[in-house]
């Protein structure tokens, strides 16, 4: 089996180690015995939707969001049927923010459209730990968030809630989107194995598992979670 990653504008949406996502995703998956083909695209490349079987977005500056908007633009159709077709798309950071309808700040930034709900600028800048709960994963999602907009996502399935059942993210089939940083999949490898048992059986069914190993990453995130609890 192989499996192609596009590493979609890895120059410029990359803060806060988010590169650290596709390593895990490379190793974990060559631990498999499934060949990697990892893709850096950019804004000089043309992207073509039905080669990838996964496509992730990380974070960036607010000069560079909109450098990758412009890009991303032409390929609004191709996106929208990606997605609709169950392929695997993952955002993290502000990029969640191109997906809906418009960046609202003093102007109005036209993004993909593609979800209907709009990105506001908030006067304080949200920086904090999280500790969250998923619908699809037992154990509880720590990260962190540095954004400075907030998204209505209401009208979709969140990917995350806090304690006090508060929407984080839009999870939509295979489309995975949230504000947290950190990098998540590295911090949180129930949520990595989730992504990657469910990236394999798309390609195969019946396929094989080997036992994962994440001894280093489950006793970090054990670390977290005891002084989380002891604030």
């Amino acid at each position: 089996m192989k499996i192609t990653i596009a590493n979609l504008y890895y120059d410029l949406l990359n803060l806060y180690g988010d590169s650290g996502n596709i390593k895990a995703l490379v190793k974990n998956l060559e631990n498999q015995n499934i060949k990697v083909n990892v893709l850096n695209l950019s804004i000089n490349d043309e992207l073509d939707f039905e080669k990838y079987d996964f496509v992730y977005i990380g974070s960036g500056t607010e000069n560079n969001q909109k450098l990758a908007l412009s890009h991303l633009m032409k390929y609004k159709d191709e996106i929208t049927k990606y997605i609709e077709n169950n392929k695997f798309l993952f955002v993290t950071g502000n990029s969640i923010e191109l997906f809906g309808k418009q960046i609202i700040d003093n102007d109005k930034i036209n993004c993909l459209n593609i979800f209907n709900y709009e990105s506001i600028k908030q006067e304080k800048r949200i920086v904090k730990e999280c500790t969250l709960k998923c619908d699809f994963i037992k154990t509880y999602i720590i990260g962190f968030e540095n954004h400075d907009c907030i998204i209505d996502s209401n009208k979709y399935n969140p990917m995350f809630k806090d304690k006090n059942n508060i929407k984080e993210g839009i999870h939509y089939k295979n489309f995975y989107a949230t504000y947290l940083l950190g990098p998540i999949l590295i911090r949180n490898t129930d949520l990595l194995k989730y992504i990657i048992t469910k990236l394999i059986i798309e390609k195969d069914k019946n396929f094989k598992f080997k036992k994962f190993d994440f001894s280093l990453e489950e006793k970090a995130y054990n670390n977290y979670i005891k002084c989380m609890s002891k604030e």
